[in-house]
C-alpha cells in the first residue's frame, strides 16, 4: 500500500513540476514577446524621430536651392533686359548713322561746288544793267545761258539735301548767318538782317557755309512795335 501511495505521490508530484514548467515556459514567451513589443516601438520610435530629422534636412535644403535658383533667374533676368537695352540703343544709333551717312554723304562735294555757284552768280552780276537791255543777241544769249546753268546747278544741289539761304529781312540766326557790319536803322527791328553780302547754304540741319550779313542795329527789339507804330496807337480816334 506505501508503495503504491508513493507512486501517486510521485506522480502528482511530475505532474506539478511539468505544469510548473509550462507556466514558467509560457512566462518566458510572454516576456519575450513584450521585449520584442517593446523592441519594436523603440525602433518605430526612433525610425519616426529620424524621418522627422530627414524631412526637415531635406525642406531646408529645397529652400536653400530655390533662394539659390531664385538668385540666378533674377541674375539671367537683368543681364537680358540689359542686353535687350544695349541692342535697343545699337539699332537706334546705326539708325540715325545710316540716316546722317545719307543726309550728308555729298557735304564735301557740296562744299567744293559752292564756289561754281559763286562764280556764276559773279558773272551775272558783272554785267551791267544797261547793257542786259541794249546789249545784242549774243550777250543776252549768254546772260541766259549763265542763269539757266545757275538754276541747274541750285536744283541739283537741292535733289541732295543742299539748300541756299537768303536770310534778308529774318532775324539774324548765329548758327546760320556771319555777321559782316552794322546798318544803322531805326525803321526795322534790331538784328535784323538787312543785307546779304554773300549767300549760306546747309545741308539737312547742319550749315555748310554761314551767309555772309549786314544787321540792323538802333531799332526796336524784335517783338516790340515800332516807335511810330506806338505813337499812332496811342493816338484817339476821330483825332486829325
Amino acid at each position: 500500500m506505501a508503495s503504491e501511495k508513493d507512486r501517486r505521490n510521485q506522480g502528482a508530484y511530475r505532474s506539478e513540476a511539468a505544469e510548473a514548467a509550462a507556466a514558467n515556459r509560457a512566462a518566458m514567451a510572454e516576456t519575450e514577446r513584450a521585449a520584442a513589443n517593446a523592441n519594436a516601438d523603440a525602433e518605430f520610435t526612433a525610425n519616426a524621430a529620424s524621418g522627422f530629422a530627414d524631412s526637415d534636412a531635406a525642406a531646408d535644403a529645397d529652400a536653400s536651392r530655390i533662394a539659390e535658383l531664385e538668385a540666378e533667374n533674377a541674375d539671367v533676368k537683368d543681364r537680358l533686359l540689359r542686353l535687350a537695352a544695349d541692342m535697343e540703343n545699337l539699332r537706334r544709333r546705326t539708325e540715325r548713322e545710316i540716316k546722317d551717312a545719307r543726309t550728308y554723304a555729298v557735304t564735301s562735294f557740296a562744299r567744293e561746288m559752292l564756289s561754281v555757284a559763286d562764280n556764276l552768280r559773279r558773272a551775272i552780276e558783272a554785267v551791267p544793267a544797261e547793257a542786259k537791255e541794249h546789249g545784242d543777241d549774243g550777250l543776252n544769249a549768254l546772260i541766259d545761258g549763265i542763269e539757266v546753268t545757275e538754276r541747274g546747278l541750285l536744283g541739283t544741289l537741292e535733289k541732295h539735301g543742299v539748300k541756299k539761304l537768303d536770310p534778308e529781312g529774318q532775324r539774324f540766326d548765329p548758327h546760320f548767318h556771319q555777321a559782316m557790319f552794322e546798318v544803322p536803322n531805326p525803321e526795322v527791328p534790331n538784328n535784323t538782317v538787312v543785307q546779304v553780302v554773300q549767300a549760306g547754304y546747309a545741308i539737312g540741319d547742319r550749315v555748310l557755309r554761314p551767309a555772309m550779313v549786314g544787321v540792323a542795329k538802333g531799332g526796336p527789339k524784335q517783338g516790340q512795335p515800332k516807335p511810330d507804330e506806338t505813337a499812332e496807337a496811342g493816338t484817339p480816334q476821330g483825332a486829325a
